[in-house]
């Protein structure tokens, strides 16, 4: 049986026309790896008279991701900052999380980095960056 350590997850990311080959995340920081914002899948309205309408609306995912301050990674979101701030345009990003031990996997879709920590906050010791991904889907694999 799997323990539920984030410790042997595994995150990789493609940045489409910057990162064509897919990047894994490492280095990630003590207390918090990756997280996924809740999401609205529905509207719901109460009508004047009591009644419950109610329905489905599309929406996206964000997902934070944070690193300590040495971290490789943080090279390749910080190419993604300036490569925007050059171009003018956000790059696109796409992606799977293995979880093993729950044995989850999903597909992450069109994202773009929509949040980030420019730098580390100087502390007695340089404190973890984040950046957060607002994918279009984040899709659950069948376990």
């Amino acid at each position: 049986m799997s323990t539920l350590t984030t410790a042997n997850s595994a995150v990789s990311l493609v940045v489409r026309g910057l990162f064509p080959v897919p990047q894994r995340l490492q280095g990630y920081a003590t207390d918090d790896s990756f997280a996924a914002d809740d999401v609205s899948p529905m509207e719901v309205q109460m009508g004047v008279d009591g009644q419950l309408s109610a329905g489905f609306v599309p929406y996206p995912t964000a997902i934070s991701f944070t690193f300590q301050a040495d971290s490789p990674s943080v090279d390749m979101f910080d190419t993604v900052l300036e490569a925007q701030k050059a171009n003018k345009e956000g790059f696109i990003f796409d992606g799977t999380i293995i979880i093993q031990g729950t044995g989850a996997k999903y597909a992450m879709t069109k994202g773009f980095l929509t949040s980030a920590t420019p730098m580390s906050t100087a502390k007695k010791m340089l404190q973890p960056r984040k950046f957060t991904i607002t994918f279009e889907s984040v899709t659950k694999a069948p376990v």
